[in-house]
């Protein structure tokens, strides 16, 4: 069931938006603009932002003057992101294993590692799967997720965060195929612990999972910059895919 899945309820934490209030909105502005422009992307398209959070990224790309809708599985991030609905924005709770609106989008963009929760290689198939069904023809899906070959070697078993008066103690590990992050703190006298459970997934499961959605790699992105992609050295994988 849906509720008993870790993110379900992490996702819907405050806590969980407090931990990440520091990541940086320039930079994915800039990620933003340097994407749109290398896409193309024009005001008649319509966008979807997979796994779009509370919608800082579909509401950016709406402030370019871009068509956008936002679908998320948490529903308390959409419950804020509605807020800043328009006649050219819109958001859902929305399941990505599931089909939102076939051969509707010219572009889906799934951004800053918001996939690799899922349990196993079918799930993120039916993921990807649903994703191209949503797709028109010659649609573009962009999946933009950390680089496992760098990111496991440059992985940092302990560190504490003090963010609005809570000490956020962070352990992290790589266990069967997964990078675990368990996250302890104390807040108004209560103790809590969540975990998150992110799938390393290689470059060859990635290509595994595109030719299983009839997917065409046409390009792989490094970083926000759009710098080449190098296995060892490069922060990200940032999949360029047609349908």
């Amino acid at each position: 069931m849906m509720t008993k899945e870790w993110f379900s309820s992490w996702f819907d934490s405050p806590y969980y938006h407090i931990l990440y209030k520091e990541r940086d909105d320039k930079e994915a502005q800039l990620f933003m603009d340097q994407l749109s422009s290398y896409l193309q992307i024009q005001p008649e398209h319509h966008i979807m932002d997979l796994a779009c959070g509370k919608g800082r990224h579909a509401i950016y790309l709406n402030q370019k003057g871009f068509e956008v809708t936002g679908v998320d599985l948490s529903p308390q991030s959409i419950a804020f992101a509605k807020i800043y609905e328009n006649a050219h924005l819109h958001f859902f709770v929305h399941d990505m294993r599931e089909v939102f609106e076939e051969r509707y989008f010219d572009f889906i963009l799934n951004l800053f590692t918001s996939f690799g929760y899922l349990e196993n290689h079918d799930e993120n198939i039916k993921a990807f799967q649903a994703a191209a069904r949503n797709l028109r023809k010659g649609g573009i899906f962009v999946m933009d997720f950390f680089n496992t070959e760098y990111v496991t070697k440059q992985l940092l078993p302990f560190q504490v965060k003090e963010i609005d008066g809570i000490r956020f103690e962070i352990t992290k590990t790589l266990q069967d195929g997964f990078i675990i992050k368990d996250i302890d703190f104390k807040d108004e006298g209560h103790e809590y612990h969540f975990h998150e459970k992110v799938q390393a997934i290689s470059l060859t499961d990635f290509q595994h999972y595109f030719s299983a959605a009839g997917l065409k790699l046409k390009q792989i992105f490094g970083d926000y910059h759009l710098n080449a992609f190098d296995i060892e050295t490069s922060p990200r994988m940032i999949f360029i895919l047609e349908k």
